[in-house]
Protein backbone atom coordinates (compact mmCIF):
# COMPACT_ATOMS: atom_id res chain seq x y z
CA UNK A 1 0.00 0.00 0.00
CA UNK A 2 1.19 3.38 -0.68
CA UNK A 3 0.90 5.26 2.21
CA UNK A 4 3.21 8.51 0.91
CA UNK A 5 1.29 11.70 0.84
CA UNK A 6 0.65 13.35 -2.45
CA UNK A 7 2.36 15.48 -3.99
CA UNK A 8 0.50 18.35 -3.73
CA UNK A 9 -0.46 17.69 0.07
CA UNK A 10 3.20 18.10 0.15
CA UNK A 11 3.98 20.97 -1.78
CA UNK A 12 1.37 22.61 0.58
CA UNK A 13 2.57 21.63 3.82
CA UNK A 14 6.40 22.74 2.33
CA UNK A 15 4.80 26.62 1.34
CA UNK A 16 2.95 26.51 5.16
CA UNK A 17 6.48 25.38 6.88
CA UNK A 18 8.18 28.26 4.98
CA UNK A 19 5.73 30.48 6.07
CA UNK A 20 7.22 33.50 8.47
CA UNK A 21 5.33 32.21 11.52
CA UNK A 22 8.07 33.77 13.95
CA UNK A 23 6.82 37.25 12.46
CA UNK A 24 3.35 36.43 13.41
CA UNK A 25 4.14 35.54 17.07
CA UNK A 26 2.35 38.02 19.09
CA UNK A 27 -0.70 38.08 16.71
CA UNK A 28 -1.11 34.27 17.02
CA UNK A 29 -0.28 34.50 20.78
CA UNK A 30 -2.82 37.19 21.58
CA UNK A 31 -5.86 35.05 19.80
CA UNK A 32 -5.19 32.14 22.21
CA UNK A 33 -4.86 34.05 24.40
CA UNK A 34 -7.75 36.03 23.97
CA UNK A 35 -9.70 32.57 22.98
CA UNK A 36 -8.36 30.64 26.42
CA UNK A 37 -9.77 33.60 28.76
CA UNK A 38 -13.43 33.49 26.27
CA UNK A 39 -13.16 30.00 27.13
CA UNK A 40 -12.62 29.64 30.44
CA UNK A 41 -13.98 32.47 31.52
CA UNK A 42 -16.50 33.27 29.35
CA UNK A 43 -18.92 36.64 30.00
CA UNK A 44 -16.69 37.15 32.88
CA UNK A 45 -14.43 37.87 29.99
CA UNK A 46 -16.14 38.34 26.93
CA UNK A 47 -17.76 42.01 27.62
CA UNK A 48 -17.35 45.61 26.53
CA UNK A 49 -16.06 46.65 29.92
CA UNK A 50 -13.21 43.78 30.12
CA UNK A 51 -11.93 44.91 26.79
CA UNK A 52 -12.32 48.59 27.45
CA UNK A 53 -10.25 47.76 31.06
CA UNK A 54 -7.74 46.00 28.93
CA UNK A 55 -6.19 48.57 26.59
CA UNK A 56 -6.85 51.38 28.94
CA UNK A 57 -4.49 49.35 31.49
CA UNK A 58 -1.90 48.92 28.50
CA UNK A 59 -1.68 52.48 28.26
CA UNK A 60 1.11 53.12 30.04
CA UNK A 61 2.99 50.37 29.06
CA UNK A 62 2.18 51.05 24.89
CA UNK A 63 3.45 54.45 25.35
CA UNK A 64 7.20 53.91 26.78
CA UNK A 65 7.43 50.85 24.12
CA UNK A 66 6.91 53.30 21.58
CA UNK A 67 10.45 54.79 22.87
CA UNK A 68 11.81 51.65 23.65
CA UNK A 69 11.07 49.91 20.41
CA UNK A 70 13.40 53.08 19.03
CA UNK A 71 16.56 52.56 21.65
CA UNK A 72 16.37 48.88 20.90
CA UNK A 73 16.01 49.54 17.03
CA UNK A 74 19.19 51.49 17.72
CA UNK A 75 20.82 48.74 19.25
CA UNK A 76 21.18 50.26 23.06
CA UNK A 77 18.87 49.45 25.75
CA UNK A 78 16.93 51.74 27.98
CA UNK A 79 16.75 50.84 31.75
CA UNK A 80 16.01 53.59 33.51
CA UNK A 81 12.33 54.19 32.28
CA UNK A 82 10.59 53.01 34.79
CA UNK A 83 12.30 54.60 37.49
CA UNK A 84 11.63 57.87 35.20
CA UNK A 85 8.18 56.89 35.15
CA UNK A 86 7.74 57.42 38.74
CA UNK A 87 10.15 60.96 39.00
CA UNK A 88 8.10 62.50 36.36
CA UNK A 89 4.69 61.74 38.01
CA UNK A 90 5.88 63.07 41.39
CA UNK A 91 7.26 66.24 39.74
CA UNK A 92 4.14 66.71 37.81
CA UNK A 93 2.08 66.33 41.30
CA UNK A 94 4.69 68.77 42.99
CA UNK A 95 4.05 71.70 40.21
CA UNK A 96 0.61 70.95 40.18
CA UNK A 97 0.09 71.51 44.16
CA UNK A 98 2.56 74.84 43.48
CA UNK A 99 0.90 76.36 40.06
CA UNK A 100 -2.62 74.88 40.24
CA UNK A 101 -1.82 74.61 36.44
CA UNK A 102 -2.01 72.05 34.65
CA UNK A 103 -0.36 72.39 31.62
CA UNK A 104 2.77 73.64 33.61
CA UNK A 105 2.74 70.32 36.10
CA UNK A 106 2.44 68.20 32.57
CA UNK A 107 5.67 70.24 31.20
CA UNK A 108 7.53 69.80 33.88
CA UNK A 109 6.83 66.21 34.49
CA UNK A 110 7.94 65.79 30.41
CA UNK A 111 10.73 68.60 31.16
CA UNK A 112 11.92 65.59 34.10
CA UNK A 113 11.69 62.93 31.10
CA UNK A 114 13.79 64.86 28.64
CA UNK A 115 16.14 65.53 31.14
CA UNK A 116 16.83 61.89 32.60
CA UNK A 117 17.02 61.18 28.45
CA UNK A 118 19.65 63.87 27.76
CA UNK A 119 21.84 62.56 30.60
CA UNK A 120 22.11 59.23 29.18
CA UNK A 121 22.66 60.16 25.96
CA UNK A 122 25.16 62.47 26.97
CA UNK A 123 26.67 59.38 28.83
CA UNK A 124 26.84 57.54 26.03
CA UNK A 125 27.74 59.50 23.67
CA UNK A 126 30.59 61.68 25.03
CA UNK A 127 32.61 59.04 27.36
CA UNK A 128 31.38 55.98 24.43
CA UNK A 129 29.95 54.17 28.10
CA UNK A 130 27.44 51.19 26.81
CA UNK A 131 24.13 52.12 27.26
CA UNK A 132 23.42 49.11 29.78
CA UNK A 133 25.84 50.61 32.22
CA UNK A 134 24.73 54.36 31.90
CA UNK A 135 20.95 53.32 32.19
CA UNK A 136 21.30 51.11 34.92
CA UNK A 137 23.19 53.70 37.07
CA UNK A 138 20.72 56.49 36.19
CA UNK A 139 18.35 53.70 37.01
CA UNK A 140 19.41 53.82 40.62
CA UNK A 141 19.90 57.35 40.86
CA UNK A 142 16.17 58.46 39.46
CA UNK A 143 14.54 55.99 41.81
CA UNK A 144 16.41 57.51 44.50
CA UNK A 145 15.61 61.07 43.68
CA UNK A 146 11.64 59.54 43.57
CA UNK A 147 12.26 58.58 47.04
CA UNK A 148 13.50 61.96 48.39
CA UNK A 149 10.99 64.66 46.37
CA UNK A 150 8.41 63.61 48.77
CA UNK A 151 9.82 61.58 51.76
CA UNK A 152 8.01 58.31 50.64
CA UNK A 153 5.21 60.33 50.92
CA UNK A 154 2.75 60.19 48.08
CA UNK A 155 1.19 63.25 46.34
CA UNK A 156 -2.80 63.00 45.29
CA UNK A 157 -3.45 64.76 42.27
CA UNK A 158 -7.38 66.70 42.51
CA UNK A 159 -7.11 68.99 39.50
CA UNK A 160 -10.33 67.91 36.83
CA UNK A 161 -8.50 68.94 33.86
CA UNK A 162 -5.35 67.58 34.23
CA UNK A 163 -7.17 64.17 36.09
CA UNK A 164 -9.60 64.37 32.56
CA UNK A 165 -6.78 64.59 29.89
CA UNK A 166 -4.81 62.37 31.21
CA UNK A 167 -6.57 59.38 32.33
CA UNK A 168 -10.19 59.96 33.16
CA UNK A 169 -11.76 61.85 30.41
CA UNK A 170 -13.67 60.61 27.40
CA UNK A 171 -14.68 61.71 23.97
CA UNK A 172 -17.43 60.46 22.43
CA UNK A 173 -17.38 57.78 24.89
CA UNK A 174 -14.17 56.79 24.46
CA UNK A 175 -11.79 56.79 27.11
CA UNK A 176 -8.81 59.50 26.85
CA UNK A 177 -6.77 56.81 28.07
CA UNK A 178 -7.42 54.64 24.36
CA UNK A 179 -6.98 57.63 22.37
CA UNK A 180 -3.52 58.42 23.92
CA UNK A 181 -3.08 54.82 23.24
CA UNK A 182 -3.84 54.87 19.56
CA UNK A 183 -2.08 58.27 19.16
CA UNK A 184 1.15 56.80 20.54
CA UNK A 185 1.24 54.13 17.57
CA UNK A 186 0.09 56.68 14.74
CA UNK A 187 3.40 58.71 16.20
CA UNK A 188 5.21 56.20 16.23
CA UNK A 189 5.01 54.78 13.07
CA UNK A 190 4.94 57.84 11.48
CA UNK A 191 8.37 58.55 12.98
CA UNK A 192 9.74 55.32 12.15
CA UNK A 193 8.34 54.22 8.99
CA UNK A 194 7.72 57.47 7.27
CA UNK A 195 10.27 59.97 8.40
CA UNK A 196 13.75 60.26 7.44
CA UNK A 197 14.88 60.38 11.03
CA UNK A 198 13.38 56.73 11.29
CA UNK A 199 15.70 55.49 8.27
CA UNK A 200 18.42 57.43 10.40
CA UNK A 201 17.41 55.12 13.33
CA UNK A 202 17.76 51.69 11.31
CA UNK A 203 20.74 52.36 9.75
CA UNK A 204 22.88 53.57 12.94
CA UNK A 205 20.97 50.18 14.58
CA UNK A 206 22.46 48.22 11.44
CA UNK A 207 25.94 48.94 11.37
CA UNK A 208 26.67 52.25 13.07
CA UNK A 209 30.26 52.65 11.35
CA UNK A 210 28.79 52.71 8.11
CA UNK A 211 25.93 54.59 9.09
CA UNK A 212 28.59 57.73 9.88
CA UNK A 213 30.62 56.87 6.87
CA UNK A 214 27.21 57.68 4.59
CA UNK A 215 26.61 61.18 6.59
CA UNK A 216 24.53 60.08 9.22
CA UNK A 217 25.27 62.07 12.71
CA UNK A 218 25.31 58.93 15.22
CA UNK A 219 25.67 61.05 17.65
CA UNK A 220 23.10 63.70 17.41
CA UNK A 221 20.97 60.10 16.83
CA UNK A 222 21.70 58.07 19.57
CA UNK A 223 20.95 61.70 21.85
CA UNK A 224 17.38 62.30 20.09
CA UNK A 225 15.96 58.84 20.65
CA UNK A 226 17.08 58.43 24.36
CA UNK A 227 15.35 61.85 24.97
CA UNK A 228 12.35 60.41 23.12
CA UNK A 229 12.84 57.36 25.49
CA UNK A 230 12.85 59.63 28.32
CA UNK A 231 9.73 61.64 27.25
CA UNK A 232 8.02 58.68 26.74
CA UNK A 233 8.56 57.12 30.28
CA UNK A 234 7.56 61.27 31.57
CA UNK A 235 4.06 61.20 29.60
CA UNK A 236 3.15 57.63 30.79
CA UNK A 237 4.00 58.50 34.69
CA UNK A 238 1.71 61.55 33.96
CA UNK A 239 -1.01 59.17 32.69
CA UNK A 240 -0.24 56.92 35.38
CA UNK A 241 -0.59 60.42 37.92
CA UNK A 242 -4.04 61.24 36.14
CA UNK A 243 -5.36 57.83 36.01
CA UNK A 244 -4.69 57.33 39.67
CA UNK A 245 -5.02 60.66 40.77
CA UNK A 246 -2.34 60.56 42.22
CA UNK A 247 1.85 59.96 42.21
CA UNK A 248 3.95 57.97 44.06
CA UNK A 249 7.27 56.47 44.15
CA UNK A 250 6.75 53.11 43.44
CA UNK A 251 5.10 54.00 40.05
CA UNK A 252 6.74 52.47 37.12
CA UNK A 253 8.69 49.99 39.29
CA UNK A 254 8.24 46.69 37.36
CA UNK A 255 6.91 48.39 33.87
CA UNK A 256 10.29 47.72 33.18
CA UNK A 257 10.38 44.29 32.06
CA UNK A 258 6.84 44.52 30.72
CA UNK A 259 7.36 47.35 28.15
CA UNK A 260 11.03 45.46 26.68
CA UNK A 261 8.75 41.97 27.00
CA UNK A 262 5.73 43.73 24.83
CA UNK A 263 8.38 45.38 22.15
CA UNK A 264 10.59 41.98 21.73
CA UNK A 265 7.61 39.89 21.48
CA UNK A 266 6.49 42.22 19.00
CA UNK A 267 8.93 41.80 17.02
CA UNK A 268 11.85 44.22 17.50
CA UNK A 269 15.22 43.24 17.36
CA UNK A 270 17.28 43.78 20.62
CA UNK A 271 20.64 44.18 18.45
CA UNK A 272 19.38 47.01 16.51
CA UNK A 273 17.91 47.52 12.98
CA UNK A 274 14.77 46.21 13.01
CA UNK A 275 11.13 47.41 14.92
CA UNK A 276 7.72 47.46 14.62
CA UNK A 277 5.65 49.67 16.33
CA UNK A 278 1.92 47.86 15.79
CA UNK A 279 4.31 44.63 17.27
CA UNK A 280 4.98 46.60 20.46
CA UNK A 281 1.40 47.90 20.66
CA UNK A 282 -0.23 44.92 20.31
CA UNK A 283 2.60 43.28 22.55
CA UNK A 284 1.72 46.27 25.47
CA UNK A 285 -2.11 45.11 25.09
CA UNK A 286 -0.95 40.89 25.26
CA UNK A 287 0.60 41.95 28.57
CA UNK A 288 -2.76 43.51 29.80
CA UNK A 289 -4.64 40.75 28.62
CA UNK A 290 -2.79 38.05 30.67
CA UNK A 291 -2.67 40.04 33.27
CA UNK A 292 -6.60 41.21 33.75
CA UNK A 293 -7.35 37.57 32.65
CA UNK A 294 -5.05 35.95 35.37
CA UNK A 295 -7.18 38.88 38.09
CA UNK A 296 -10.16 37.73 36.45
CA UNK A 297 -9.29 34.15 37.11
CA UNK A 298 -8.61 34.70 40.99
CA UNK A 299 -5.19 33.92 40.43
CA UNK A 300 -3.04 34.96 43.62
CA UNK A 301 -0.23 37.86 43.12
CA UNK A 302 2.06 35.26 43.68
CA UNK A 303 0.44 32.50 41.31
CA UNK A 304 0.04 35.41 39.07
CA UNK A 305 3.61 36.38 38.25
CA UNK A 306 4.14 32.65 37.89
CA UNK A 307 2.13 32.09 35.01
CA UNK A 308 2.78 35.46 33.41
CA UNK A 309 6.62 34.54 33.66
CA UNK A 310 6.39 31.18 31.85
CA UNK A 311 3.95 32.77 29.68
CA UNK A 312 6.64 35.82 28.70
CA UNK A 313 9.61 33.63 28.27
CA UNK A 314 7.50 31.26 25.82
CA UNK A 315 6.83 34.13 24.22
CA UNK A 316 10.05 35.77 23.74
CA UNK A 317 11.50 32.11 22.87
CA UNK A 318 9.21 32.27 19.77
CA UNK A 319 10.05 35.23 19.29
CA UNK A 320 12.51 35.62 15.95
CA UNK A 321 14.53 38.74 17.87
CA UNK A 322 14.11 37.07 21.31
CA UNK A 323 17.56 35.98 21.11
CA UNK A 324 20.76 38.10 21.17
CA UNK A 325 22.26 36.97 17.87
CA UNK A 326 21.88 38.48 14.44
Amino acid sequence: MNTQAPPNAMSLVARIARLPWKEWVIYIGMVIVLLYFAITLGSTFLNTTTLVNVVTQSTQIAVMAVGTVLVLSLGEIDLSIGSTVALASLVAAVTLHATQQWWVAALAGLATGAIVGAVNGAFITALKLPSFLVTLATMGLVAGLSQQITGLQSVPVTDPTFVWIFGGGTILGIPILMIWTISALLLGIHVLRQRRFGARILAVGNNASAAAVSGIRVNRIRMSVFVISGLTAALAGILYAGRLSGATYTLGTTDMMSVLAAVIVGGTAMTGGKGTMLGAIVGSLFMSTINYGLLLAGLTVAQQMIVRGIIILIAISLSPHGTSGR
